[in-house]
């Protein structure tokens, strides 16, 4: 059986939003195709007609600074993103994150736009990019706008991006400055096996003045049905000395925000209230030496 009937290259964003709005029947972006082929072909998406292959799309496939922002195309391959030396110097959360997708053939070939695309609120790239405070660019048949990327969200696995019309052409990160002792980290909690989804996972970014925090930003996977930003817990902490006490008072208003949840192979909701105290101290502690 076939899974589609036509597949069109593209090569400018403009080429691939007309094909998605002009194909003659249901129509979908691929990159890595590493999430939608099986999807396909295990019967879980509806049959497609036409696929519209975005890693010729020169823009889709950038990664460069862009003024005092890093520029990652959504058709990077994901295994570019953990290796460039880019991400690593301004994006350090993200590199750790993309390390951490999947196995290295699967890196070699899923993007990190279908990371995103996917919409689960625990994805370790999503996740990193909450925290880093990303901005997503996405292309229709309008033009293309900037939107905050957790506006990209809808619930576990509903993007608020219209496939059949819309893709995004990639995510601008304020990038890290040293100077003003700013730094992120990416750490998560997983079962053994080395593609296992992850049962926890955190991302933060700060900016350091001193002994206090200045600025935080505090990501967790899974905290809600959506990529979740722990603000109540950002709050708490921004301004002050951190030490035992502020971060006991952090902890508390992250564990009051949160919505963890069950999942059936993964882990409880009580098991993840339990241990994400300590994969928070960690992310923050390592986040917090690197900006000194």
């Amino acid at each position: 059986m076939n899974l589609w009937q036509e597949y069109k290259r593209p090569t400018s964003v403009n080429e691939a939003v007309q094909a998605l709005a002009t194909a003659s029947g249901p129509a979908l972006p691929i990159a890595g195709g590493t999430d939608l082929l099986l999807d396909l072909r295990q019967g879980r998406h509806a049959p497609v007609h036409t696929l519209i292959d975005l890693t010729f799309v020169p823009e889709m496939t950038a990664l460069e600074l862009r003024g005092d922002q890093l520029f990652v195309g959504a058709a990077v391959p994901v295994n570019r993103v953990a290796l460039d030396p880019l991400v690593g110097a301004h994006a350090q959360a993200l590199t750790e994150a993309a390390n951490l997708i999947a196995g290295p053939q699967v890196r070699n070939t899923a993007t990190l736009g279908g990371n995103v695309a996917h919409a689960l609120p625990a994805a370790d790239g999503t996740i990193a990019l909450t925290a880093l405070d990303a901005v997503a660019e996405i292309a229709g048949v309008s033009g293309t706008r900037r939107v905050p990327f957790t506006s990209l969200f809808l619930g576990p696995g509903k993007s608020a991006l219209d496939k059949t019309k819309e893709i995004i052409v990639g995510f601008y990160i304020p990038i890290t400055n040293h100077q003003l002792h700013t730094s992120s980290c990416f750490k998560r909690i997983m079962r053994p096996q080395g593609v296992a989804l992850p049962i926890l996972n955190c991302a933060i970014w700060l900016e350091r003045a001193g002994d206090m925090v200045k600025d935080i930003h505090i990501a967790v996977g899974p905290g809600s049905s959506i990529p979740f930003r722990a603000t109540e817990a950002e709050n708490t902490l921004r301004g002050k000395s951190l030490n035992d006490e502020t971060f006991n008072q952090t902890l508390d208003a992250l564990l009051g925000q949160a919505q963890f949840r069950t999942s059936a192979r993964r882990a409880t909701a009580d098991y993840r209230k339990h241990i994400v105290g300590d994969l928070f101290k960690d992310v923050l502690n390592t986040a917090w030496e690197r900006a000194g």
